[in-house]
């Protein structure tokens, strides 16, 4: 078997790129622009793509080992801001509206106070999902033995 440096190039990036992209479609794409590149056979483009992943995915791996809570924690704490604005949006938001309507009813609200505010949910989403790709990613880390400190 002949060894290939495109071949061997082209799977590193793709493997770089599993692990930085968890959402499925920004993952194909990538892989769509290596494989463009593969078919036109620039190499030297193709081994600086897949450096510049491969050196991403150093950053993020040094980012997430720090002991700062400021480096290392704020994945965490949009998980938790996220978390909270889904329990507010779908827990607490339905309660206070009922309430709301029924104060309302028997009129112990004054005219023209306005019941509580929905949030945006688009990029409330957009934010979770990406969050729960990442969680996978971590998820299957540590399946496979990842050491990771606590903080």
């Amino acid at each position: 078997m002949a060894f290939d440096p495109l071949t061997a190039i082209f799977d590193a990036g793709k493997m770089a790129i599993e692990r930085i992209w968890p959402d499925p479609v920004k993952r194909a794409e990538e892989v769509r622009k290596l494989e463009e590149l593969r078919q036109k056979g620039d190499l030297a483009e193709l081994d600086a793509r897949v450096q510049l992943l491969l050196g991403q995915l150093k950053v993020n791996e040094a980012e997430a080992r720090h002991k700062s809570i400021f480096v290392a924690g704020w994945r965490p704490w949009i998980g938790w801001v996220g978390g909270l604005a889904l329990a507010y949006q779908f827990v607490l938001y339905p309660l206070l509206c009922w309430v709301w309507a029924i104060y309302s009813a028997k009129g112990s609200i004054l005219t023209g106070v306005t019941p509580p505010p929905v949030l945006e949910t688009g990029a409330l989403f957009s934010m979770i999902t990406a969050m729960l790709g990442i969680g996978a990613m971590r998820s299957y880390d540590k399946n496979r033995g990842t050491q990771t400190d606590n903080l």
